[in-house]
Formats: structure tokens, sequence, C-alpha cells
């Protein structure tokens, strides 16, 4: 059921209560402290209810008799009813915490476990940052919801009903005036919280988009200074700012209205009691203690009014955080394997593909009729313009990406009946941008095998000529590096990332043009490397620079999402074809630039 907004937008009830029944259904797992905590309600509930009673009564028995005979004793009673009422809300509040610190954690756990079960095109098509906002900000805010709503919706409740049953049996003329702002605070309420709903929606949609903005401007430091686009990128996040901010102030005002509404109305009704109680009195149909009593539980009929629809206001912005949590631990897994795949540990490095045909979201083909064969050791470079494909035909080869058609076969097997994790565990990977994690170089290099020993850690940094730099950092191998691996140069990351992939000991190597941007004595250094490394291993090289692939086996030349030559170097040369082309090309740059 979906009611349209004064914006003519609408707000999806059915999502709405379903969310909520998901969250209890994570607090269902924690029953007996559940239990306990209700238990306290009840008592703090009841013995809220019971003090303005035990006054009411003491008025009228002691100002009818004029003596104090007994009277310590029901103070006594009195401060021992106010004092269990504040140990029963003390003890509710800290077993809530835990039971809603033990969801959250549960949530976080289960979000971040499916970001790392996620296919890649999950990835692409989203911003690092607007994902940590999920992770961060909207799980903090369901935590916080949970930390005092539950508790406090529960006793408003408790505190609703009760109060209105004692009312009713001490005097229902009075309930009937006490009831009379009733429709007034509902009409307010629905009106307001109508408006609060999307809005707090849309403050966190625009609060992970703004993270993500951040994020990415923070990354990109040196581009937005080298291009001078510092006054661009504050427009930007201002716009996007002034959004957030937006959202956020309407949400903030509409729901100040509810404390004011429910103030005025509180007052009103307190007034309507006392004089309707005046007249009553003085006509002998109720007794002093009686109004004292309806003065007191009108505020108290008022109070879990305003609670509820404060804690209501939480509870939309609570929710509108777990469904965008909640979207993605719904979002569709990579792949299971296949119910008889099998696990691979002696890979020999054969790769072919049969007719493949690949697209995103069954969209328009993005590579067509591939069709190739790599033998065990062979050097297989891609080649051609951005955005022909060559890194798809990479992502179909790790199986980040399914064919639509098509088959791709390793050791003659079709890779459908392999698991993924073995298969790209004989696999290694040297990228353009080697990215490297916090922690020690140590670390960094044995990611690529978890159980190296630390010998053979430094004898994959030797084998990739990186030893000689990282005995010279201040504490050699155990040296920290800070995230993303800064503190040490571009290069001594690719020469780390060989050593990496030297360690893993891969059938398989993937190598997108790693000596790109690179100093001319590292990228010696790097070749070097590289060779030992693809010695005797399938290797498939994407390649920007055509003179770094003249040694290849076999030439895969991508247009268009097809391949449209094929070869070694000395081959395609000799038919003068579109890879002649661009050698040439390139040969006539490089020339004109030393010119």
């Amino acid at each position: 059921m979906k009611q349209k907004t004064h914006t003519g937008k609408e707000v999806d009830r059915g999502s709405f209560i379903k969310t909520i029944r998901r969250i209890w259904r994570y607090l269902s797992e924690y029953k007996v402290f559940l239990t306990w905590v209700l238990l306290m309600v009840v008592m703090s509930s009841a013995l809220g209810l019971l003090g303005p009673f035990m006054i009411g009564r003491t008025i009228d028995t002691y100002l009818a008799t004029a003596t104090t005979d007994g009277l310590a004793l029901v103070l006594v009673g009195l401060a021992a009813v106010y004092f269990f009422h504040s140990i029963s809300l003390w003890l509710q509040n800290y077993w809530m915490i835990g039971i809603a610190q033990e969801t959250v954690f549960t949530i976080r756990t289960q979000l971040f476990t499916k970001l790392h079960k996620l296919p890649i095109q999950f990835f692409d098509k989203r911003q690092s940052g607007e994902l940590m906002s999920r992770i961060t900000n909207d799980i903090e805010n369901v935590s916080t919801t949970l930390n005092s709503s539950v508790i406090q919706v529960f006793s408003s409740l408790l505190t609703l009903v009760g109060t209105l049953v004692v009312m009713l049996w001490l005097s229902p003329l009075l309930t009937l005036v006490t009831m009379t702002i009733v429709p007034i605070m509902f009409l307010g309420m629905k009106w307001i919280t109508t408006r609060t709903g999307r809005l707090y929606k849309e403050q966190q949609k625009n609060l992970g988009e703004l993270n993500g903005f951040i994020e990415e401007s923070i990354s990109g430091q040196k581009i937005i200074k080298s291009f001078s686009q510092e006054p661009k990128v504050i427009a930007e996040f201002l716009e996007k700012s002034e959004k957030v901010k937006k959202a956020g102030y309407w949400a903030q005002v509409y729901a100040g209205f509810i404390p004011k509404l429910m103030n005025m109305l509180n007052n009103l009704s307190f007034t309507f009691v006392a004089a309707a109680g005046g007249i009553f009195a003085l006509n002998g149909m109720v007794s002093i203690g009686t109004i004292v009593i309806f003065t007191e539980y009108a505020r108290q009929f008022t109070r879990p009014l305003n609670d509820l629809s404060n804690q209501f206001n939480t509870l939309l912005s609570a929710v509108a955080g777990a469904e965008r949590v909640f979207d993605i631990i719904d979002d569709r897994e990579e792949a299971e394997n296949e119910i008889d795949a099998i696990d691979i540990t002696d890979l020999k490095g054969k790769v072919e593909f049969r007719d493949v045909n690949f697209a995103y979201d069954r969209g328009e083909d993005i590579v067509q009729n591939i069709s190739f064969q790599a033998t065990p050791g062979e050097k297989v470079a891609l080649v051609g313009p951005t955005g022909a494909g060559k890194s798809t035909i990479i992502n179909l080869i790790t199986r980040f990406y399914e064919p639509n058609s098509g088959v791709i076969l390793f050791d003659n097997q079709d890779s459908q009946i392999i698991t993924r994790a073995s298969l790209r565990k004989q696999m290694a990977f040297v990228l353009q941008d080697s990215f490297l994690f916090q922690g020690t170089i140590r670390e960094n290099i044995r990611y690529g095998r978890l159980d190296a020993s630390d010998q053979e850690v430094e004898e994959a940094a030797i084998a990739a000529n990186a030893y000689s730099f990282i005995k010279r950092m201040p504490q050699g191998f155990d040296t920290e590096l800070k995230q993303d691996g800064s503190g040490v140069s571009q290069g001594q990351k690719q020469l780390l990332s060989i050593a990496r992939a030297i360690l893993a000991n891969p059938s398989i190597l993937i190598l997108d043009e790693a000596t790109s941007s690179i100093d001319t004595i590292t990228e010696l250094k790097i070749q070097e490397a590289l060779e030992l490394l693809m010695e005797g291993r399938t290797s498939f090289i994407i390649a920007h620079r055509l003179n770094t692939i003249q040694q290849a086996d076999q030439i895969l030349v991508v247009e268009d999402g097809g391949i449209i030559e094929k070869g070694p170097h000395h081959e395609l040369m000799k038919r003068k074809g579109f890879y002649y082309d661009l050698y040439q090309n390139q040969i006539k740059t490089k020339v004109a630039k030393a010119l």
C-alpha cells in the first residue's frame, strides 16, 4: 500500500512494515534478554502509574481526616516506588543496549561478508564512498534507534494503555474530557510523519552520494590539483551538500513540530481537566485527590503519545538506513558453482575460448564470437583501442564475468565445472595500478600465499628485483605501509606486486600494462622480473605500448568487441592490417616526441 505525500511522491508502507519485521527477526535472536527487558518495561510503567495514584489517594485520606497518622509510612512507600521505578529504567536500558549492539554487530558482519560475495559488476556500478556510507552511517543510524526507540515504544504503549484504564476506572467523565485532544493529536502526527518519512529517506540517499563524492575527491587529489579544478570540485561538493542540508533541514523542521504540538495539546488537556475537575468537585462528583491524579495522568497520557511520535520519526530515519543496508544484503551474489563443480590444483595453463559472447545486464554484446586458444606457457597479448573489449576478455578468463553464450575451457575442461576459488588460486595479477594494503611489506607480499614462510617471501622479493629497495626501508620487510601503499613509489609498488605474484606461483598470469608510467631504470627491473615471472606460465598481457609485446607468442587484436587479427608480431606486420597501422602510428608518435 502506498500513500502520496504533499509533493506527490509516494511512501511505501508495505516496505516500511517489511523492514520493521526484518529488524525484529534480528532482535528475536535474544529472546531471553528481551523477556527481561519487557518485564522491566512493565515494572517501570506500573510503578510510574502507581506513584501519582498514591499521591492522590494520600491527599484525599489526610485532607479528609486532618491527621498525619501513618503519613510517614506512605511517604516511605512512595519513595520506594520511585526508587524501584528508576532501577527498572536503568536495567531495561542496560540490557537493551547489549541487545542492540549485538544486533548491529550481526547486521554489519552480514553486510561486510555479503560485499565479498557480490560479483565485480556490482562494484563497477557503485562508488566505494557510497558503499562505505551504508556500512557506517546507515548501520549507525539503526544502532542509535535500537538503543533507545525499542524500549521507548514498548514503554509508551504500556503507559498509554495503563493510564487510560486507570482513568476510566476513576472517572469516565474526566477521561472523556482528557480524550478530546486525541483526534487533533493524531491528525497532526499523520500530517507530519507523511512528510518526514520521505525526507529521511532522501537524506540518507543524498548523504551516501555525498560520501561517495568526498571519497572520490580525496582519492583524486593529484588530478584535481594538476588541472586546477578545485573550484569545480568545491562547487559540486556544495551542490551535493546543499541537497543533504535541505532534506535534513525540512525533516528536522517537520519533526520539530511534534514536541511543540504535543506540548500545546498537553497544556490544553491540563486546562480542560482542571476546569472540568473543579466544576465536578464543586458538585461533589469527584474528590480533590482524583483531580490531582487526573491532572498528572493527563500529562502522563500525552507524554507517551509525544514520545511515540518522536520515536516514530527516529524510526523512519533508521528504516531508511536499514532499507539501504538490506538492499545490498539481498542483492544477487556471484553465481554459485555448479553442483558437480570440481576443485583444480594442478592447472597446466591451457585456455580456450569458443564463440564467446558477453553483454552487461543482457544488453548489447560487449564482446562477440571470441575464439582463440592459448597453450601452456604461451604469452598472449591483447591490443586494441580503449573500450575495444580487452579488459572484458580478461574478466571472462578470471570468471569475474560469465559469458552469455559460448564456452571457456581450462585444460580442456569447461570453466563452469571448475570452482571459482580454485581457478583463481591458479592465477596471479600484476595490474597497471598496483594495490597494496595497509600493513607491513612482508604481509603485502605474503598476500599471494598466506602460508608462505618468511624465507619464501624474501626469495620472491629477490626474484622480483625488490629486495634491494626493501632492505633500505627503515624496518626492512617489517616496514609498515599506509593505506593503498603510500610511502613507496609507483615503481616499487609494481615490484612488490610482482613479488606477490611470484610467491603465488600461478599457472596463469594476468598483466595489465605493468610498466606504464615508470622511469626507465625501474622499468628495466620490472621487465626483468616479469620475464622471470612469465617463464613457463600462460600469460595474458594487455598492452598499450606495442614495443613491449613483440616477443609475445600470440597477439590478439581486438576492436569493437571482436578479434579482427591474431598471430605473432612479425606475421601481423607482414599483413599490413589494423595492427600494422597501430604500430606505425606509435612509432611516428614516438619519433615526433623525440624531435
